[in-house]
């Protein structure tokens, strides 16, 4: 069988994104004929079908789900491959390092004033920092173990700290000295924030949707939710915040994380100081 192409795995992506080909051809600038053929050619080659097709749409097939998800990560990888080597021409030796918004500015200090190379940090939204390292959008990234997904990256831990719950403080909860996961667990009136998951989706639930770091804090102060997040969130709260230990949450390590294919001597220049400066 000849090697898949880049062009046609990406009119399938975009196919099975839409699971409508109007869509996805006005998507991808085309007509709607030469996308149809593409993909019959494309399941013609491999032998399998990949999308049902009836009155009531397009559906992906077992076979479909497998070859979205290799080709996504296939894509991912040919556009991490020119942006990496677009700034290994410009021969800088800079860094983009990726941080998910309202992380403890502390650690990221301490890191940036250790390390001598130049860095540009880039701020994004929670679970967003795998996929800028996986499509070579960023160098780098500043992850937590166990919340982040680190399947295929490198990592060095950095610092490991407790939880808190961060609630309003007028609260009753907020004068207590320690708290269980038992005792935050369905507060009347004041339910858990909930997070994006690594794909995007929210787990069911009460609490509100949450995505940045000051629509969180803006909710807390209000007394519409409470959340969970590692101690050094204590930075950034308000006068309108309590930050309470919880004494049976599991510890969080904040790591800097690389792929694991990188042979960019910068970034192991900084994993050396990484090392030397967080386990000292």
């Amino acid at each position: 069988m000849d090697t898949l192409e880049t062009r046609e795995l990406r009119y399938f992506v975009t196919v099975a994104e839409e699971l409508h080909f109007s869509r996805a051809a006005d998507r991808l600038g085309i007509a709607q004929p030469p996308l149809s053929r593409a993909i019959q050619q494309l399941e013609r080659r491999l032998g399998v079908t990949l999308l049902d097709r009836n009155r009531r749409g397009v559906s992906l097939t077992a076979a479909g789900q497998v070859l979205l998800d290799e080709a996504r990560v296939l894509l991912d990888g040919a556009a991490a491959a020119a942006r990496r080597t677009q700034r290994a021409a410009a021969g800088s030796g800079r860094l983009t390092l990726v941080t998910k918004a309202g992380a403890g500015h502390e650690l990221l200090q301490t890191l940036l004033d250790a390390h001598a190379g130049p860095i540009d940090v880039v701020l994004c939204r929670m679970g967003e920092q795998a996929r800028m390292l996986r499509d070579g959008r960023a160098d780098v990234a500043l992850m937590q173990r166990p919340f982040d997904a680190l399947a295929g990256f490198d990592t060095e831990d950095l610092l490991t700290e407790q939880q808190v719950a961060i609630l309003p403080a007028a609260h009753p909860l907020a004068a207590r000295r320690t708290l269980s996961m038992a005792d935050i667990r369905d507060v009347p009136g004041l339910p858990l924030a909930r997070w994006p998951g690594p794909d995007g989706s929210y787990e069911p639930g009460p609490g509100p949707e949450v995505h940045e770091q000051s629509q969180l804090a803006q909710l807390i102060a209000l007394g519409h939710t409470m959340a969970v997040l590692c101690a050094s969130s204590r930075s950034w709260l308000w006068s309108a915040h309590a930050a309470v230990p919880l004494t049976d949450a599991w510890d969080v390590t904040t790591v800097l994380a690389w792929p694991a294919h990188s042979r960019n001597p910068a970034v192991a220049d900084l994993v050396r100081t990484a090392s030397t400066t967080f386990t000292a």
